[in-house]
């Protein structure tokens, strides 16, 4: 089983890159099952349904979110209406749509897929350990493959996540900072893990947005309109291998693709795919 998660998409620079690349990785990494973090993939903040279900259509499995989730009302719609688009678990039991969600891979084989936030530095939610120790309990009577996306600031809350679930679940990865973390492993008992999966999306940029504006609201102190930078498009992602039989994570890897990376794996695969 290999298991690609993308990055915290960001605006449409960020789909344009699942787009073009998404098929290509498919491709050259066997990739059974895709899920992408979206929160921030509809003008950088929130999620539509056009933005979801494009995403979708270029090869998304499955998408998660975390605490800009509401930032587009129209989300609260659409979710009720995509399962595939989950919302952190330990969120209030009154929100719309829910935070796990059983995708059946390309191999036929089932992936429960777990959102969680955090709440150091993030808006009020329930503890997410009890919650998510739950939620893992109960999919694992329906299949042996589970991943966690962590959604949280604080990088001790994602590693006391990861640890509390070594063993218990194939991977657990950290999404939110748009800041890619260098401890990419395999904790006891086979479970994947990394503190932040990064961003997919304009890295000429201040975690995605453009620069004048972010250092204005930091020097001044006054409010500005933030909107998606466009510039150095980067694809961050990790790839999960699992083995078949156990559910227990073998290897993860990481993928930092630029522009350049996408037009040579197409040269590689020999593809005519439009790519504008």
């Amino acid at each position: 089983m290999k298991i690609l998660f993308i990055g915290d998409v960001v605006g449409r620079p960020g789909r344009d890159l699942v787009r073009r690349a998404v098929p290509l990785i498919v491709d050259q990494f066997g990739i059974d099952l895709t899920i992408a973090n979206v929160e921030n993939a509809a003008a950088g903040a929130g999620i539509t349904r056009e933005s979801g279900d494009a995403l979708l259509s270029y090869g998304v499995d499955v998408m998660t979110t975390g605490n800009h989730v509401w930032d587009k009302r129209e989300a609260l719609a659409y979710i009720g209406a995509e399962p595939r688009l989950l919302r952190p678990l330990n969120m209030s039991a009154e929100a719309p749509g829910r935070g796990s969600f059983l995708a059946r891979a390309s191999n036929g084989m089932v992936v429960g897929v777990i959102n969680a936030m955090g709440r150091a530095f993030m808006p009020p939610v329930d503890n997410p350990f009890p919650a998510v120790a739950a939620e893992v309990e109960r999919l694992r009577q329906e299949c042996r493959f589970l991943l966690v996306d962590v959604h949280a600031e604080a990088t001790a809350e994602k590693v006391a996540m990861g640890w509390y679930l070594a063993g218990k679940v194939t991977a657990v990865v950290g999404t939110h900072t748009h800041v890619p973390t260098a401890d990419a492993r395999i904790l006891d008992g086979g479970t994947a893990y990394v503190t932040d999966v990064g961003m997919t999306g304009p890295h000429d940029s201040i975690i995605g947005v453009q620069k004048a504006a972010a250092l204005s609201r930091f020097l001044t102190g006054l409010p500005a309109r933030l909107e998606p930078a466009s510039e150095g498009l980067r694809l961050q992602a990790v790839i999960i291998t699992a083995n078949d039989q156990s559910g227990r994570a073998e290897a993860i890897e990481r993928l930092d693709w630029t522009l350049d990376d996408i037009a040579c794996a197409r040269r590689e695969a020999g593809s005519d795919r439009d790519d504008e």
